[in-house]
């Protein structure tokens, strides 16, 4: 009896040990790095940038429109000017003259009515060409209008994108980073199902509306969608997604996950090898789809992605959770 207690406990403790081994962390770090400042001001930056990209893209695509437009209204014109002129050529001749003649020499009352309802039809025929072509040069003009504006608005958003990188790199070097990085990267497939988007190509508001599968807590649908489209790309290692706390940065708002390097979780220590090759492709994987997926921002290795910067150093401070060597953080839109 005091041998099978003695067994009993044994394996008690084992698994208890094992357990503790595999069972990771809820948590990849308290915070998410950085002061909340910091974060705040790399949101702004981000969603200014994003913004005025959507912006910069519409006014490219509208002004390739334009100029295959105006191509065509400036054949119809130079279509269109060339009858009115040789209609005023005519008429300058006596074309007019003459069919008036014929109509008052006619020596029946039939063919008077006849020559009557054709000078009337030439009549109405040339009106319309001269007002076809002015309706023609209108609409060229209105079109050449519209080119000037859409090229001002893609120099007023290419400034804006300069202003937005400009703020992302001041908080980042006041937070004691924000240097040119090399950051991971790689061959990896741009292969992320795109998340919804307005009719204008802009992102819809979300809200922390459906479940986390991966918490009790709620996540944003983008966040969800991004989520999916990761673990669908091969990216199947334990992830932490919402994270109560005034201090959590995105993770309170559902739209952040924490994914680990190592398998067993995150481990307080650098990932390295097979771990790290792990987090370098994921990263990497986000920025080949951050225009897809709506990334805010990618943080891995002491390093940090934001659309227009590429990436740059990240002082997180502290241990590995904090300066994201043992895991990747990614923020959704």
């Amino acid at each position: 009896m005091r041998l099978r207690s003695r067994i009993a406990a044994g394996v008690a403790a084992v698994v208890a040990a094992t357990l503790f081994v595999i069972t990771p962390p809820v948590h990849a770090e308290p915070g998410e790095g950085g002061t909340k400042g910091l974060r705040e001001a790399l949101e702004t930056a981000s969603k200014g940038y994003q913004d005025a990209k959507v912006k910069l893209d519409a006014a490219k695509k509208r002004q390739g429109e334009l100029a295959v437009e105006i191509t065509a209204s400036k054949t119809r014109v130079d279509q269109l000017s060339q009858q009115v002129g040789l209609l005023a050529a005519t008429q300058y001749k006596g074309g007019g003259n003459g069919s008036l003649k014929a109509l008052l020499s006619s020596d029946s009352m039939s063919a008077y009515l006849q020559g009557a309802a054709t000078m009337r039809y030439m009549s109405e025929r040339d009106a319309k060409q001269v007002t076809d072509l002015k309706g023609a040069q209108l609409k060229l003009d209105q079109q050449r209008k519209e080119l000037d504006l859409a090229i001002a608005e893609q120099e007023t958003q290419l400034k804006e994108l300069a202003k937005r990188r400009a703020d992302a790199l001041k908080a980042l070097e006041a937070a004691g980073g924000g240097q040119q990085a090399s950051g991971p990267s790689g061959p990896l497939p741009n292969s992320a199902n795109p998340a919804p988007r307005n009719p204008d190509g802009s992102w819809p508001s979300e809200s922390c509306s459906v479940k986390d599968p991966t918490t009790s807590g709620c996540l944003t649908p983008r966040t969800l969608h991004a989520f999916n489209q990761t673990k669908s790309a091969g990216f199947t290692r334990f992830v932490a997604c919402y994270r109560s706390g005034e201090d959590g940065g995105e993770h309170p708002r559902g739209r952040a996950c924490d994914w680990a390097a190592a398998v067993g979780g995150f481990e307080n220590v650098d990932a390295s090898g097979g771990d790290r090759t792990y987090g370098n492709n994921l990263a990497a994987w986000y920025v080949a789809n951050a225009d897809k997926l709506a990334v805010l921002y990618v943080i891995w290795y002491r390093q940090i992605w934001m659309p227009g910067t590429g990436w740059r150093s990240y002082s997180g401070g502290g241990g590995p959770a904090a300066a994201h060597t043992n895991h990747v953080h990614l923020s959704v839109r």
